[in-house]
């Protein structure tokens, strides 16, 4: 019996406005077969520099993040603190 963990990206999502949703799977095996599992979240916006996340990541976000998708989401972070009254 032999037990061991594994920790893997296992959900990546792009949303609309660009911001990436990683999802992280941490999962306790006895000889290959899952006991539990647990997740963790989260997000990798537009502003978010992603050179320490995951490969695959790391690789989407390259693709993703264009100057005009940033562009696009600062001015939507404005915009949504300016109705605020902030």
């Amino acid at each position: 019996m032999a037990l061991t963990k594994e920790t893997i990206v296992d959900k990546i999502e792009v949303l609309e406005n660009g911001t990436v949703q990683v999802r992280t799977a941490t999962r306790i095996l006895e000889d290959g077969v899952a006991l539990s599992s647990s997740f963790h979240r989260h997000v990798c916006a537009p502003d978010h520099v992603c050179t320490d996340e995951d490969p695959k990541v790391t690789a989407i976000c390259s693709v993703i993040h264009t100057p005009e998708v940033k562009a696009a989401y600062l001015a939507a972070q404005a915009a949504s603190l300016a109705a605020m009254g902030e």
